[in-house]
């Protein structure tokens, strides 16, 4: 990807209504002060076979011509269709907006839940652990149409220690896309977050972040506060 701002595509457990949303607020950023500094998250579960994910990012920027701050954006939404009833595989479409002009993105895939495939779903349930992976082969956009990327995500549980601890994060792995010579080949953004909930919807957080797409600085540790809400 060619933003510094990333989705956090994390396996919500669903309540029984179907839906969460949580807002992420980062005080401290430690190395990359330019990095988002708030993220809202938003699930919803439809029906047994068509989901939603959605994100926003908001992060700062230095103006071109002037000492003031500009407040830019990085949104991914998401929609997931199981393609059976018992199926671990979800056709997906995926949008990007950000700040600027002429750089929105389309992409078509196909997403495996291992944690659900049967013969392996048991060993995933042991380690409190659910993954998923998606493909996402088709991209319309300014580029080549031979970029693609795989978008990992996970969240993990440690009831063994406390329930009110999770881990949770994502890893984009780009390839083919046309960069500079300086850059990887196959750039990565990933994150992974370490949560504890302080007491009802509140929880405190820790995020290690890694950014390929920046060549000064490509490590990042933001700690910050998060709500959630489940439905």
């Amino acid at each position: 990807m060619s933003s510094v701002f990333q989705a956090i595509p994390m396996s919500y457990a669903y309540a029984k209504g179907g839906g969460v949303i949580d807002i992420n607020i980062y005080p401290l950023l430690t190395d990359v002060k330019n990095d988002n500094f708030l993220t809202v998250n938003a699930a919803q579960k439809f029906n047994d076979r068509l989901s939603y994910f959605g994100f926003i990012n908001f992060g700062k920027k230095q103006s071109a011509n002037s000492s003031n701050t500009d407040i830019i954006y990085y949104t991914e939404q998401n929609l997931r269709w199981k393609i059976s009833d018992n199926s671990p595989l979800d056709l997906t479409i995926q949008i990007n907006f950000r700040s600027g002009a002429d750089n929105d993105r389309y992409r078509l895939g196909v997403r495996w839940r291992l944690s659900d495939t049967e013969g392996i779903s048991g060993i995933f349930r042991k380690l409190n652990l659910s993954y998923a992976i998606n493909l996402h082969g088709v991209q319309f956009d300014k580029e080549d149409s031979y970029v693609w990327q795989l978008e990992h995500s996970f969240r993990m549980t440690f009831p063994y220690i406390s329930d009110r601890l999770y881990l949770a994060g994502f890893m984009d792995h780009t390839f083919n896309q046309t960069l500079p010579q300086n850059f990887p080949s196959s750039p990565i953004v990933g994150e992974a977050q370490l949560g504890f909930k302080i007491f009802d919807n509140f929880y405190a957080i820790a995020e290690y972040r890694i950014n390929d797409f920046r060549r000064t600085e490509v490590d990042n540790l933001a700690v910050g506060i998060e709500y959630k809400s489940v439905w």
